[in-house]
């Protein structure tokens, strides 16, 4: 499958991602903040400092991001009517309520959505960077509706586009009391269960019948991305995670600051496709370090590779040596640029054994402990493609192993 660059009038990255990538029918967008790469926020993405009580920051930037969007379809041939599955991070979930009404505007049927919290964007004062998928004209998306419950805010439960099911992220909520009773120990019961384990539970269940309706099951599913608001509750996790999933999916894990119901502890975000002759998902498994949670390395499907998060972890020692610098010679050599060669150089190997190369990459994703090691990063970003693909790039509270700095998530073609 070829991959064609798309490059619109928008403002252009300082870093080393494209604007947007075409595979197939499918367009992936790098994440778009309110920037115009040389002053930072520009102007029009922010009130005006001597009338500071009109407008709203949040409202402007979310604008300014989804024009910027619409033009990066449009130079692609398609528009935001066509986007079939979003991303959304926040500095500050309060302010979720104004980005929502600015969302509401621009989605005639608003696609399925994961909103989180990140400890940071890489422009100081951003607020919000938004990551899209959508589709060519043509290819029009069916909504699927089960009867889990229905989301407050705008967004829908999941697209089925093809074979492709996209499913918005899920967490513990009814969205009429909060966290419902079925997924929180009772009060009166405090060390009998699990809170993040019944969560997990309640999630997964709610996820099979969004799969359900869409006409797939759990089997099905093809890359999963998980985002945990107190990593300690990792285990307990896992432990649900593995009943639900015969052959779990790529999956890559990350702290969160928050999720947008109190008391939830996890949201899980899904990608699947409906079963049907000739169309079946492999399992990759090369010669990089195998995970010790319920994972795999890779799955492909059809002309997609879809590869778990990966982090500079041997899964033995944990930061093996070659990703980190010598204790003797503390100021020779970088731990991020280490940690993010030993990735790559892995991540390779993924690709090759699923037919693929780092050449083939259509989307990344990037989560990063401190932001500040970005530039570090980013160098050998640059080293490790000839046409970088498109990126977002956002802070996490923190990563599963100790020492960790940067976990990436891609998707490739071969």
């Amino acid at each position: 499958m070829s991959i064609k660059v798309i490059k619109s009038d928008i403002p252009q990255p300082l870093a080393n991602y494209s604007e947007a990538s075409q595979a197939g029918h499918f367009i992936f967008a790098a994440g778009q903040l309110a920037s115009d790469w040389k002053n930072g926020v520009p102007e029009e993405a922010r009130t005006h400092p001597n009338f500071p009580f009109y407008g709203s920051d949040i409202k402007l930037q979310t604008d300014y991001v989804l024009r910027n969007l619409s033009r990066t379809f449009k130079a692609a041939g398609t528009s935001l009517d066509n986007v079939v599955k979003a991303q959304v991070f926040l500095t500050d979930l309060n302010n979720f309520a104004g980005f929502d009404e600015v969302w509401r505007r621009y989605f005639k049927s608003p696609p399925p959505r994961t909103t989180v919290g990140t400890t940071g964007l890489l422009v100081k004062d951003t607020l919000v960077e938004i990551d899209l998928i959508a589709t060519l004209p043509g290819q029009s998306p069916s909504t699927v509706a089960s009867n889990a419950p229905k989301p407050l805010a705008n967004y829908a439960e999941a697209f089925r586009v093809g074979d492709l099911i996209f499913a918005a992220g899920q967490l513990a909520s009814d969205f009429k009391t909060g966290v419902p009773t079925n997924a929180r120990r009772g009060e009166n019961f405090p060390f009998y269960g699990s809170d993040i384990q019944l969560q997990t539970e309640y999630i997964l269940e709610n996820l099979k019948r969004t799969f359900e309706a869409a006409g797939s099951s759990l089997d099905h599913a093809v890359k999963a991305q998980v985002f945990l608001t107190d990593l300690d509750n990792f285990n307990a996790f896992d432990q649900i995670w593995k009943r639900y999933f015969k052959v779990p999916p790529p999956r890559t894990t990350v702290g969160t600051t928050g999720l947008l119901v109190k008391d939830t502890l996890v949201e899980i975000d899904l990608i699947g496709y409906v079963p049907r002759a000739g169309l079946k998902h492999q399992v990759i498994k090369s010669g990089a370090p195998q995970p010790l949670a319920n994972y795999s390395e890779a799955f492909t499907l059809g002309d997609f590779v879809f590869a778990a998060g990966q982090i500079a972890s041997d899964y033995k020692a944990g930061v093996p040596t070659q990703a980190r610098k010598h204790a003797n010679f503390p100021y020779y050599g970088s731990d991020i640029k280490l940690q993010t060669t030993y990735i790559l150089d892995n991540l390779k190997q993924t690709f090759e054994a699923a037919g693929s190369s780092l050449d083939n990459v259509v989307k990344a994703q990037v989560f990063m402990t401190d932001l500040r090691n970005f530039n570090g990063f980013d160098e050998v970003w640059k080293q490790h493609f000839k046409v970088p693909p498109p990126r977002t790039t956002v802070g996490t509270s923190g990563l599963l192993v100790k020492d960790t700095l940067v976990e990436i998530d891609l998707i490739a073609t071969r």
